[in-house]
């Protein structure tokens, strides 16, 4: 094997934002030393939304050629000969859905660190190399892509979550991630070793072959991959560090982590499932029903009770991560696909959410108490519909992305004859409503409180706001429509022919 057999093309978008991160922290030094950049006096504020800016250039042409390649339609390895990273139509779709959700999250961030005072440009380059994991992992064909994508995804947001230094909180929040993230990636390796020594390599078409249902060591080795997994969807019972990191990290970091984790791990344990354990055996297939039930039933129960926003979303997104699991359980390309759905819906409306949670953020603190929201309808009317809109969609309210995501999952799991989940889900889903609900009924039912929100909206925070309005009620609306001036965008569809090109025939 040459040089020349290589398809270098292939690694294009990773390529792309790990340059982006390098011109980032390169960029940082060069500018730290200059006083003045076009013009301009040089301070903290100038210099990140300099180093944001390449960020936000570098996702874009990542993006651009993702969304290239799943049009194209083909699936190239980048060694045909030894394949460990394919750039297929499932994995380019997830690879564009990353980059724009981590060019969303740069751009939510610029005021948002400035308001903080952390404005500090590593932060840009962490979030892009953590964005070139997940591309890394997701288009892994073999378990050692699979698990140096985690740990390149995994070890710059145990930074992040801590990038807020001067709190306890913040330093409280990266350890615990840290300490758990860890554990899970030990028992992550352990399974793949049980799965190596039980088919002798680690490729995915390599242990599909060699599995055995029958062998402890291959029933073991699945298991602690399947554990793997769980501690990063924040699958109960592996989703204690959820809330406490949720609650302790800049909510610009959580914004980021809170829905780019989530869909890259889905996606990377979409293609483990399907390429090395498809079909489902019974006691896959039994253990993430039981999964699917219990992260939907811990996760909306435990939201009712919180008084705080960002635990609140943490718990929500438990309870997502369980509808998601519900698509898992048939094992049949039509819930794969509702699940791909599903994960671009969720990126839109929690993206959004948190958004508003970072936009309130005031005088170097995250505006984060229920109590917090009261009133803002007649401070921030715009921001308050925003909210009710995102808020809605999250519950799964009829005209809303998260109606369309949540139908697809429990229809799918209704053909496939798993009724008591789907019940289970729609029941879990009706709860969800009430806590979901307390925020907009603070907002427009309550006095403000006596300290008013920062009235400031950055071009950023607008943009982020706005695109994402527009997805959760496009995807809500007409999953398959035409936007003029920029033609047909199918996300259904495109979600169903990217599970049926990564299927197996």
């Amino acid at each position: 094997m040459t040089a020349a057999d290589l398809n270098f093309s292939v690694l294009g978008p990773i390529v792309w934002v790990s340059i982006g991160a390098m011109l980032v922290l390169l960029g940082e030094v060069l500018l730290s030393r200059a006083r003045m950049f076009m013009g301009r006096r040089l301070t903290a504020s100038v210099v990140g939304s300099v180093l944001a800016s390449i960020a936000i250039v570098t996702l874009l042409f990542a993006a651009y050629m993702a969304i290239g390649h799943a049009a194209s339609g083909l699936s190239l390895a980048f060694n045909p000969g030894h394949p460990l990273f394919q750039l297929d139509r499932f994995s380019a779709l997830v690879i564009a859905v990353l980059a724009l959700s981590s060019l969303l999250a740069c751009a939510l961030s610029i005021a948002y660190l400035d308001e903080l005072h952390i404005n500090h440009g590593e932060y840009y380059a962490l979030v892009l190399f953590s964005t070139a994991g997940m591309m890394l992992m997701v288009g892994a064909v073999d378990m050692l892509p699979v698990f140096m994508g985690l740990e390149l995804m995994s070890i710059p947001i145990y930074v992040l979550a801590g990038f807020d230094r001067s709190k306890l909180r913040s330093n409280e929040s990266a350890m615990k991630y840290f300490l758990i993230g860890s554990f899970a990636s030990a028992l992550m390796l352990y399974g793949i070793a049980l799965l190596y020594g039980m088919a002798g390599s680690t490729s995915f078409s390599a242990i599909r072959m060699a599995f055995d249902p029958s062998s402890p060591i291959a029933l073991a080795g699945l298991g602690l991959v399947v554990v793997g997994f769980a501690f990063k969807i924040s699958s109960v019972p592996f989703h204690q560090w959820t809330p406490d990191v949720y609650e302790g990290a800049p909510a610009a970091v959580t914004a980021f982590m809170s829905v780019t984790v989530k869909l890259a791990a889905f996606a990377a344990l979409l293609r483990v499932i399907s390429l090395s354990f498809d079909p489902l055996g019974d006691v896959l297939q039994n253990v993430l029903w039981v999964l699917a039930a219990l992260t939907m039933i811990v996760g909306n129960v435990m939201a009712v009770i919180q008084d705080n926003v960002k635990r609140l979303l943490a718990y929500s997104s438990i309870g997502h991560a369980g509808y998601l699991l519900v698509g898992f359980v048939p094992g049949t390309s039509e819930g794969y696909a509702a699940v791909v759905f599903y994960l671009i819906c969720y990126v839109f409306m929690n993206l959004g959410a948190f958004a508003v949670v970072v936009v309130l953020a005031h005088r170097g603190q995250d505006c984060e108490r229920m109590e917090s929201m009261a009133g803002l309808a007649r401070a921030r009317p715009g921001l308050a519909a925003l909210m009710t809109l995102f808020m809605i969609s999250l519950a799964g309210i009829p005209g809303t992305a998260g109606f369309m995501g949540k139908l697809a999952v429990f229809s799918a799991a209704v053909r496939a004859g798993f009724v008591p989940l789907a019940i289970l889900g729609v029941l879990m889903s009706a709860l969800s409503v009430y806590y979901y609900l307390r925020i907009p009924v603070l907002m427009y039912m309550r006095e403000p409180s006596e300290e008013g929100p920062r009235m400031e909206l950055s071009t950023g925070e607008g943009l982020v706001l706005l695109v994402c309005a527009f997805a959760v009620l496009y995807l809500g609306i007409t999953p398959n429509g035409t936007i003029p001036l920029i033609g047909d965008i199918h996300v259904l569809d495109w979600a169903r022919e990217s599970v049926r090109a990564l299927l197996p025939s």
